[in-house]
């Protein structure tokens, strides 16, 4: 048994972060992460990071506004004014970290323009800079001497006389479970992207996270709003960033033309990604596609720039589509990209509410995409997705340090343990000739990705429900080939499942829930914004028995009133 002040679990940008800010405090910290910390996620971020610095004569209400009126107005204020009031900060500190951020010709940080703002506020590093941040974060940790226990499984939260206090997990390397104890532990476990498929996450996004919160008593909140990205590789799905529109990237139909100015008439293909998606899916369902996409063509902009700024994309176009970007227009269409909801939390990463409107677990923490501030709302604007996680991260972690100060270890049976071997033990043991893990993913992503895209109706969503469940039920029969503990990823695999799942679930009785349009969640059936009746969010909790319960939380306006919502 291992005791830490705070237990950080994940090592992606927002669990690093979070684990640098509380050992500033002065607690014991442990990161602990089902892959090494540079496979994190946070790799896979290409655009930048947006921040409004006053010496640029930006305003960080302007980008507040914009953040809130990209949210649709779903996004909580209070929290939307912390980010972007922090923004400028945290971008001094990445550079002083040592983030290489791309320069202009005058040697001052560069900017690009990103979809929903008016303003270059978007620094970067060429078109990889999440895993320029992730790189130096890292090396940050191993400066700070923070322990880092790398492909580790967390299987459950540990909660103890309605606190929580550690958690249970497995060592891959030797396939021992392990019980450690925390008097705060914070969840930065990232997002369930492949809950759909095919979406633009890499495979180790399985909402694990968000399911150990859940079955903890903590609600996810808003999960209905799933980001579908405008400009994902027919295929694959494989991301083609923000960063090609930013920079000047024209969207093409079958006729060549730009059709974004039909649906965005300013802002056109830097409209927000919800608007800018369903323009694309209705030119494809309304045949003027391409076998199921449309373009993306980026010649215009020289060959010399593309390869200085989007050298990925072009070398993802040449080895996944056969398509010189510099050449031809390359094909693609929306794809599943991003959770805006998650975990409901705090601005300072609590998942319990000091005022208790709210029920949750005390001494639980979240940060990044595994949480819901609410920040990104309805929709998440490109960019803002990378400050949350050091802004929330940073939070989240002084945060946690202060309550683990105050508050000694619980004392903790280890018939915990024991309850989870046998869980694992059962697991193993499992005829393994019925449903592959691998058939029900699929199916669940190919139900969800069909019923809950871009485009959703009450019939559809039902389906998907029965679906889900029926996957459930078949998931409670699955085996595990591999009887042996060490390096076991078919058990692995296993255990994502059952948080896929929980996710799934989640995710479609908000949605049926909402009787409106909003952001990324649009219903053909109910087509309108509804104010009066759905300016509010959707919590769902997990219950022990039959469906989940549903709650509803007010939205927090500070500043901004509702309006239409035009780009």
């Amino acid at each position: 048994m291992a005791d830490y002040d705070v237990l950080v679990v994940g090592a992606g940008l927002a669990g690093m972060r979070a684990a640098l800010a509380a050992q500033e405090r002065g607690a014991k910290v442990a990161v602990l992460s089902k892959v090494h910390p540079v496979r994190s996620h946070s790799n896979a971020a290409q655009g930048g990071i947006n921040a409004a610095l006053t010496d640029r004569g930006d305003d960080w209400q302007d980008h507040g506004y914009e953040t809130v009126k990209g949210s649709d107005y779903l996004g909580d204020q209070d929290a939307i004014e912390v980010l972007a009031q922090e923004a400028g900060r945290e971008i001094i500190a990445l550079e002083h970290m040592g983030v290489i951020f791309s320069r202009g010709e005058d040697g001052r940080l560069g900017t690009r323009r990103f979809g929903g703002q008016q303003r270059a506020r978007t620094f970067f590093v060429s078109d990889f800079t999440g895993q320029a941040m992730l790189h130096v974060m890292f090396e940050q940790v191993l400066r700070a001497g923070v322990e880092v226990l790398d492909e580790w499984f967390v299987t459950s939260l540990v909660v103890e006389e309605g606190r929580c206090a550690g958690v249970v997990a497995i060592e891959l390397r030797t396939g021992k479970l392990h019980l450690l104890r925390a008097k705060a532990v914070i969840i930065a476990t990232g997002g369930l992207g492949r809950v759909f498929e095919p979406s633009t996450n890499g495979l180790i996004c399985t909402g694990d996270g968000m399911s150990l919160a859940y079955r903890a008593g903590v609600p996810l909140m808003d999960m209905e709003m799933v980001q579908y990205h405008p400009t994902t590789l027919k295929g694959n799905g494989l991301l083609m960033t923000e960063a090609a529109r930013g920079e000047g990237a024209y969207l093409l139909n079958s006729k060549g033309e730009r059709f974004m100015e039909r649906y965005a008439p300013t802002m056109k293909e830097l409209a927000s990604r919800d608007v800018v998606s369903r323009a694309e899916q209705t030119e494809i369902n309304e045949g003027r596609g391409v076998d199921g996409c449309v373009f993306l063509d980026c010649r215009h902009l020289g060959k010399k720039f593309i390869l200085e700024r989007l050298h990925q994309v072009y070398e993802e176009g040449k080895a996944f589509a056969n398509v010189d970007i510099t050449e031809q227009p390359i094909p693609i269409r929306p794809g599943m990209h991003y959770q805006m909801g998650g975990i409901k939390t705090d601005v300072d990463g609590r998942c319990w509410d000091m005022k208790k409107r709210w029920r949750g677990v005390p001494g639980l923490f979240a940060a990044g995409e595994a949480a819901c501030v609410s920040l990104h709302g309805g929709n998440r604007l490109g960019a803002n997705s990378l400050l949350d996680t050091v802004v929330f991260g940073r939070r989240a972690g002084h945060c946690a340090a202060e309550y683990a100060s105050q508050e000694p270890l619980k004392t903790v049976s280890q018939a915990r343990l024991a309850h989870e071997e046998e869980r694992i033990h059962a697991l193993l043991s499992r005829n393994s000739s019925g449903d592959s893990v691998a058939k029900i993913r699929l199916e669940m992503g190919q139900s969800m990705n069909e019923h809950l895209a871009v485009f959703r109706n009450q019939e559809g969503m039902e389906t998907a429900l029965r679906k889900v469940r029926e996957l459930r039920q078949r998931y409670d029969r699955v085996g595990v080939r591999d009887r042996g503990r060490i390096f076991n990823m078919g058990l692995v695999f296993a255990l994502e499942l059952g948080a896929m799942l929980d996710c799934a679930e989640a995710i479609t009785v908000g949605a049926l829930e909402r009787k409106e349009s909003r952001g990324a969640h649009f219903r053909t059936d109910m087509p309108e914004r509804d104010d009066e009746h759905w300016l509010k969010h959707v919590l769902v909790y997990h219950t022990l028995e039959g469906p989940p319960r549903i709650d509803t939380l007010p939205v927090t306006i500070t500043r901004w009133q509702p309006q239409k919502r035009v780009y």
